[in-house]
């Protein structure tokens, strides 16, 4: 039976006052779960090691907690791993978060009894805000899909173990439990290319209106969608489809190619979710940013990006941060996550509430040359060039070519085109010029002929995801580095190159 519009109405403004409540009071409600997350850690083997009961302000905080990445933190995870109680946070988590690590092989985040209600209030608030704000309640008249990991879980000493996606689909809420898909049996299916071609079986014949999942593996079933329907658009095979989640990737290069797929424009609710905590989500569709979650568990710190590979960089909380600077990321949790760089970067672009856009990761950037190009320069330069040139793309990175067989070094950028620029030379100079206005380092050594302008190769259709296959990373919350400091994707992504 369908939940009745007036009955989500309400609820819906019962959710959205709350959160006025919190963010309206954004440093007072951050001291209150500053004081709670020491209270309730203070007797752990961390808490005692680190002095919190001496612990009185932010400043006494700093002092006492130094900034740790999960290589850092990783002792005490590992003691926690093989069943000690009272580690990082109170007893024991109730499950760990795996998710792929770099220099660390598999992490194991934990998720505490705390923390869990959290990541799922923050997906709910998502969308009640969405609907206080756009009185849409017809997308719990028709089927929803969340495109994630698999919901089984393997065990580990006792604590439940998979991925996050995976975790929290044994969470669904009773308003959605009824109309949810895909079926359980479909999720559980690991390998990816099997379980996305069973979920277009599934959802072809159906009603479909809300669709959530990561924007490469989405733009992956619309397309298998479309093909499989002998359908031109999504809207055609789902007339009711009116609003769209995504998270974990910035939204911006997909929306031209999103909005061909689908056929008409559409609702649209980012989010932030990290197996570290659910860290922010879009509470407006007339404003710029994601609300940060001030009031679910986490302290949240703000490195400037410049000072991140310092010895002793400065640590601020939301009271001292500043609009349109980068900031890293560091979480204070109620899973047992102490002074933890996360390793992403983000600015602020709203004070009044506080509003986040994510600008990229510390750990993907070039600097061959000395230039320290971000993620959110190359994907305005990407997203300004491809406006301008009527152009679209399915996936794209970009990585230092420092030693070329002539000329100068350059940066290259391997781009799938969907619809290629008419003029792809004048389609390269637009993003070298994009870039250039956004990074006065890259201008810089282009002025000063230490680097020649930017080289577009193109790749094959589905270049990305055959390479995402090749390092088993294809499908779930994987996605594609848009740069690196290093030729490994380069290298692996030269066997799909259009020599012509």
């Amino acid at each position: 039976m369908p939940i009745k519009p007036k009955i989500v109405k309400i609820a819906a403004k019962f959710y959205t006052n709350k959160i006025k409540k919190w963010s309206s009071k954004p440093v007072e409600t951050q001291k209150k779960v500053l004081h709670n997350l020491i209270l309730q850690a203070k007797n752990t083997a961390f808490g005692k090691e680190h002095h919190f009961e001496t612990i009185q302000s932010y400043q006494d905080f700093k002092q006492n907690i130094p900034l740790r990445d999960y290589e850092g933190l990783k002792p005490y995870i590992n003691s926690i791993v093989e069943g000690k109680s009272d580690i990082l946070w109170k007893g024991k988590p109730l499950y760990f978060a795996k998710t792929s690590g770099t220099t660390s092989g598999a992490k194991y985040i934990p998720i505490s009894k705390e923390s869990m209600p959290h990541h799922i209030q923050s997906a709910r608030d998502s969308l009640m805000s969405y609907i206080h704000e756009t009185g849409n309640t017809s997308i719990f008249s028709g089927k929803m899909i969340f495109l994630q990991g698999s919901p089984v879980l393997q065990e580990k000493n006792g604590i439940q173990l998979g991925r996050l996606s995976g975790i929290v689909a044994h969470y669904i809420p009773f308003y959605a439990k009824q109309n949810r898909m895909p079926s359980w049996e479909t999720n559980c299916i690991e390998d990816w290319e099997t379980k996305i071609n069973e979920i277009v079986k599934e959802t072809l014949p159906k009603n479909m209106s809300l669709i959530s999942g990561i924007p490469p593996w989405l733009q992956n079933y619309f397309e298998l969608l479309i093909k499989k329907s002998g359908k031109k658009t999504i809207s055609e095979i789902f007339p009711n489809f009116s609003l769209l989640a995504t998270g974990g990737v910035n939204f911006e290069p997909y929306r031209t190619r999103f909005k061909e797929l689908i056929g008409k424009d559409i609702d649209l609710i980012e989010t932030y979710p990290a197996s570290e905590g659910f860290i922010a989500y879009q509470d407006t569709q007339t404003e710029e940013g994601l609300l940060l979650q001030l009031n679910h568990g986490i302290f949240y710190e703000f490195i400037p990006v410049e000072e991140y590979f310092d010895e002793n960089p400065t640590r601020l909380s939301i009271e001292d941060v500043e609009l349109y600077q980068d900031y890293a990321v560091v979480l204070n949790t109620n899973a047992g996550l102490w002074g933890y760089l996360i390793g992403d970067t983000v600015q602020f672009v709203n004070k009044n509430p506080y509003r986040i856009i994510v600008t990229g990761r510390v750990k993907h950037f070039i600097s061959a040359f000395g230039e320290h190009v971000i993620g959110h320069e190359v994907e305005h330069a990407m997203k300004e060039s491809l406006k301008k040139h009527h152009a679209q793309i399915n996936e794209f990175t970009v990585a230092p070519q420092v030693n070329p067989s002539s000329g100068l070094p350059y940066h290259e950028w391997f781009i799938e085109f969907e619809k290629e620029p008419e003029n792809l030379a004048a389609f390269a100079l637009d993003i070298d010029k994009e870039l250039r206005k956004k990074n006065v380092y890259y201008d810089d050594l282009i002025t000063s002929k230490m680097l020649r302008e930017a080289i577009i190769t193109k790749v094959k259709k589905d270049s990305f995801n055959s390479y995402m296959k090749s390092v088993g990373k294809l499908g779930g919350q994987n996605k594609i580095p848009r740069l690196s400091n290093d030729r490994k994707i380069a290298n692996l992504l030269s066997k799909f190159i259009i020599n012509h």
